[in-house]
C-alpha cells in the first residue's frame, strides 16, 4: 500500500507542476524513477518510452499506466493513471466553469 501510495503523490505531483504535456513529462519521469528512486532500468525506461508514443492515447497516461503496472501491478497502474490526470481534470473543470458563466453573463446583457 505504501508503494502505491508513493507512485500516487508522484504522479500527481508530476502531473501537477508539468506544463507542455507528456513529452514534457518524460525527463521528470526519467529523473524520477530511473535515478531517484531507481525502480526502472535506463534501458527499460527507453523501451517504455518508445511503447508509449507508439500505442494510441496520450504518452503521460501511457507512461503512467506502464510504470505503475511494471512497480505495483494492476492497482499500481490505476492509481498512476488517475493520479497523473487528475490535475488536468480539475484545471479543465475551473476553466469550463469560469467560461460558462461569462458566456452566459454575456448573454444577458445583450438582452
Amino acid at each position: 500500500m505504501k508503494l502505491i501510495c508513493s507512485l500516487f503523490i508522484t504522479f500527481l505531483k508530476i502531473g501537477a507542476f508539468t506544463f507542455g504535456g507528456g513529452y514534457a513529462m518524460i525527463a521528470l519521469l526519467e529523473n524520477e524513477f530511473v535515478e531517484k528512486k531507481k525502480w526502472l532500468e535506463k534501458s527499460e525506461f527507453l523501451d517504455m518510452v518508445a511503447v508509449a508514443e507508439s500505442t494510441p492515447g496520450p504518452v503521460a497516461v501511457n507512461s503512467a499506466t506502464y510504470i505503475g503496472y511494471k512497480i505495483a501491478g494492476f492497482a499500481g497502474a490505476t492509481m498512476s493513471t488517475l493520479a497523473v490526470c487528475i490535475p488536468s481534470f480539475f484545471v479543465i473543470s475551473i476553466t469550463a466553469s469560469s467560461g460558462q458563466s461569462t458566456v452566459i453573463c454575456r448573454s444577458e446583457e445583450s438582452v
